[in-house]
This record gives C-alpha cells, sequence and structure tokens, in this order.
C-alpha cells in the first residue's frame, strides 16, 4: 500500500501549506449534498472507443494507451478520443502492433500513421521515447506481456502502482514542492483503474484494494472541482487560466492544483460514505467529474505541457 499512503499523504501535505489553491470544507459540503443521491455509475467506456476482447491484449491495448494518455494540446483538436480510437482500429488491422519489440522500435512519423494523425502530436518525440521504453521493459522483465506485468501484482491495485513505477520510469509522477516530495501517479493509477472498468472487476481487472486508488489528477477535475466550488484559486492563478497561459509543470501553482484536487476528493469520498453507509471508490467518482468535465464545453482548465498528465 506504501505507494498508495505516499499519494494520500504528500497531497495532503500540499493542501495544508497551499497558497494558489484552496480546499474550501463548505464547497465540499455543499458538493456531497447536492450529488449524494445522483452519482450515476459511469461505465468504463461509455463512448465506444476501447479495444475490448477480454484477454491478454486488451492488457497491451490499455498499457499502450496509458503510457501516452497525456497532454493533448496545444494542438485544440486531438483528444484522448483520437488516441483511444486510433490504437483501437491499429490493434483491429495488427495484432501484433503493440509487441514489444516492435514498441521499441516505433517512430514519430509511425505513431501518427497508427492514430491517422495528419501533423505532429504535442510531446512527440516523449511519446515514443515512453513507448521505447515501455517494450525494452516489458521484455526485459515481463516476457514481452503487460498481461505478465498485471499477474505479478497479486490482485492488488497498489502493488500494480508500484510495480509500474518501479519498473517504468515515465509513470513516475513525482513532483518536489516547497522542499517536500510529492507523489501522485496520474498514469500508473488510471492502468489500474482501466483494467477494473474494462473486466469489470474480474480476470485481469481484479483488485481486492480498488479503494486505495485515488483520483487521477489532470487537467479536466480541477476545473469540475472549481465549478462544484470544491476548490477556490487565487486571483492571480485564475487569471493565469482564464487567459490560457501555461503553467510550468511542476510549479507551485500546478502541484497545488493537482494535489488539492487529490485531497479534496478523498474529503468527498468519505463524506459520501459516511452519508449513504455506502463506500464510495475514488475511481468511481473521478469518472464521474472527467465525464461531466469533458460534456462542459465552456469548462476552463490550467494548461501544462507535462508527459504525466
Amino acid at each position: 500500500m506504501a505507494a498508495m499512503d505516499d499519494v494520500r499523504a504528500s497531497s495532503a501535505w500540499v493542501a495544508a501549506r497551499s497558497a494558489h489553491v484552496v480546499v474550501d470544507s463548505s464547497g465540499i459540503e455543499k458538493a456531497v449534498e447536492e450529488i449524494q443521491d445522483s452519482i450515476p455509475k459511469v461505465k468504463w467506456d461509455f463512448e465506444g472507443i476501447h479495444y475490448f476482447d477480454n484477454g491478454p491484449l486488451t492488457v497491451q491495448y490499455l498499457f499502450v494507451l496509458d503510457a501516452l494518455n497525456f497532454c493533448f494540446w496545444p494542438d485544440k483538436d486531438l483528444s484522448y478520443d483520437h488516441l483511444a480510437l486510433g490504437l483501437k482500429e491499429a490493434l483491429q488491422n495488427d495484432k501484433s502492433v503493440f509487441d514489444s519489440d516492435r514498441l521499441q522500435k516505433i517512430t514519430g512519423p509511425q505513431l501518427r500513421e497508427l492514430l491517422k494523425w495528419p501533423r505532429p502530436l504535442p510531446l512527440e518525440n516523449e511519446r515514443v521515447r515512453l513507448l521505447h521504453e515501455v517494450g525494452l521493459e516489458l521484455e526485459r522483465s515481463f516476457e514481452g506481456k503487460a498481461s505478465k506485468l498485471v499477474e505479478s501484482c497479486g490482485k492488488s491495485a497498489a502493488n500494480l502502482v508500484a510495480l509500474v513505477t518501479r519498473h517504468f520510469p515515465g509513470f513516475r509522477d513525482h513532483s518536489v514542492y516547497k522542499g517536500h516530495q510529492v507523489f501522485l501517479y496520474k498514469r500508473a493509477q488510471i492502468f489500474a483503474a482501466d483494467l477494473w472498468g474494462a473486466f469489470e472487476g474480474q480476470g485481469y481487472g481484479e483488485f481486492n484494494d480498488i479503494s486505495s486508488i485515488t483520483i487521477f489528477a489532470d487537467y479536466i477535475v480541477p476545473a469540475v472541482l472549481r465549478q462544484l466550488g470544491v476548490l477556490r484559486y487565487s486571483s492571480d492563478l485564475a487569471s493565469i487560466i482564464e487567459a490560457n497561459r501555461e503553467i510550468g509543470s511542476g510549479s507551485e501553482e500546478e502541484v497545488e492544483l493537482r494535489a488539492c484536487s487529490i485531497y479534496a476528493v478523498e474529503k468527498m469520498r468519505e463524506l459520501l460514505s459516511k452519508k449513504s453507509g455506502n463506500q464510495v471508490l475514488s475511481v468511481e467518482l473521478d469518472l464521474w467529474l472527467w465525464s461531466f468535465g469533458i460534456q462542459c464545453q465552456s469548462l476552463q482548465h490550467h494548461r501544462t505541457l507535462s508527459i504525466y498528465y
């Protein structure tokens, strides 16, 4: 559980010292009051954009997807849907496209071709580097198969996050905030959540501790939490976001946006669980917040060039 304890503890540490983002406890209560009876169970593949065959190939697909699941701007036409659907179609056309030896050799233009994308991708060189890393380490330690990686976690989502971040440096979503190490692990956690959602908690998606997973600190969730009154921004931060100005990766503002989101949703989850008497999962809250966010066209999110989200 250590990896997930680190995420929770370091997010709380940031929230207690945050200067630009405030977690509003009355906002949490109000939001929970509004949504407690209405958190719809959002189906994992609610848009039908993912590959699924109920076997190891799905695991390979999801690991490749989550290795690339970051930074869809400044290309305003590019979205997560393009990535998920492009990889799905590439795999349907060629079942060996994500074999570890092929991942190690992929080039930027080849990746674009797979995704049917007409121009260079944001952070394209980083995407290619991460695919090479995935291919190499899967071959070296897991017989080339992401399914072997998942089998070695002992049905523990927290173990899977720890394994992924230990073996694949590109998933080590760490920051330093006021001299203190902060752990956020967005893409490693979303891999566990994607498996759980895709396989409906069975087979490769069976985890006895799915409740250990937090939300996935990205662009959308902080913006939704702000809209719900759960987060408040300083006037400086608000004006930077409203002007679509870039916020540096690892800056205080960026770490606060992400860490305070994790901390705030943990508090929401605790309150919802207490009020309803049922366990509420952060994974379910995240899916609901994210689907709410992508349907809200006017939502303004922060902009950071980062490989972590």
